[in-house]
């Protein structure tokens, strides 16, 4: 029987990567949205785009993790009832 073997996790140091990676680039954007040359108005209406932004890509990568965690549920549940079926099932038995 194979099976697929499990997704490995990612490292720590990935994991920090991705985080300081984020927060600089958060902080980039909103230094530039502060010292941009314009109307409080549009810095505002900028700073509220940024944030928009944010909050649906974070939605946006639940959504896709979740998705992903659902199929492989999916596959497993499949994969038992495959299983149980093969282990069930006699080639020679004769049906009377």
């Amino acid at each position: 029987m194979t099976t697929t073997p499990p997704a490995a996790p990612t490292t720590v140091a990935f994991h920090v990567q991705a985080v300081i990676s984020f927060g600089v680039s958060l902080v980039a954007v909103g230094l530039a949205v502060a010292y941009l040359p314009a109307d409080p108005w549009v810095r505002a209406f900028l700073a509220l785009a940024v944030l928009y932004v944010v909050t649906s890509a974070f939605t946006l990568a639940k959504c896709v993790r979740d998705r992903q965690e659902s199929a492989g549920v999916i596959s497993r549940v499949d994969q038992a009832r495959l299983d149980r079926l093969l282990a069930e099932h006699d080639p020679f038995k004769v049906d009377a």
